[in-house]
C-alpha cells in the first residue's frame, strides 16, 4: 500500500526574499555571475536552461521547473526537447555537448550517491573546455541551492513570467 502525503502546495512556509534579504541577494548575484561566466565561456543560454531544468527534475523542485521551462522557451528552446529532457539519453534530440552537460549535471546533482564518476568527467572534458566545465559546475551548484531553498520554503508555483529574474 502506497503512503499518500498531502500538503497544501500553495502554502508558502517562508518568504526567503524578505526574511533573508542579504543571503537571497547574494544568491541572485552568484546566479548572475555564474550565468555571465558560462556565457562568456561559450555555453549557450538554452543549454544553461536545460541544465537547470534537469537538476530541478531530479530534485523535484516545482517552482524552478516552472521558472526554467518558461525561461527555456523564452530563450528559443523547443517544447519537444523540454518534454523529452527527463529521458534525454533515449532521444536523438540532444547534441554531443548537451548530452555531456546533462550527464555532468546529473552526476553533480546526485553527488550524495557517490562522487562524480571519472567516466562522466572524461566524457564532459572531451567536448567542453576546462573553463566551460568550471562555469557549468557553478551553474549546477547554484540551481541545486535554489532548488533547496524553493522546496524548503514552498515558494508558490505558477506566477513566474519568463525573463523576469
Amino acid at each position: 500500500m502506497a503512503i499518500v502525503r498531502t500538503m497544501t502546495i500553495t502554502e508558502n512556509r517562508l518568504n526567503m526574499m524578505k526574511l533573508s534579504r542579504d543571503s537571497y541577494g547574494a544568491m541572485l548575484a552568484l546566479n548572475s555571475t555564474t550565468q555571465q561566466a558560462a556565457l562568456a565561456a561559450g555555453l549557450e543560454l538554452p543549454l544553461l536552461e536545460l541544465v537547470r531544468i534537469r537538476a530541478s527534475q531530479i530534485n523535484g523542485c516545482a517552482y524552478c521547473l516552472d521558472m526554467h521551462t518558461k525561461d527555456a522557451r523564452h530563450a528559443g528552446e523547443t517544447e519537444q526537447r523540454i518534454y523529452a529532457l527527463n529521458a534525454w539519453r533515449e532521444t536523438p534530440f540532444f547534441s554531443e555537448v548537451e548530452r555531456a552537460a546533462l550527464a555532468f549535471t546529473e552526476a553533480v546533482t546526485l553527488v550524495a550517491d557517490g562522487q562524480v564518476p571519472d567516466a562522466v568527467y572524461r566524457e564532459t572534458a572531451e567536448v567542453l573546455t576546462e573553463e566551460q566545465i568550471a562555469a557549468l559546475t557553478w551553474v549546477i551548484v547554484v540551481i541545486n541551492a535554489f532548488n533547496r531553498v524553493a522546496i524548503t520554503s514552498r515558494v508558490p508555483v505558477g506566477d513566474y513570467q519568463p525573463g523576469s529574474h
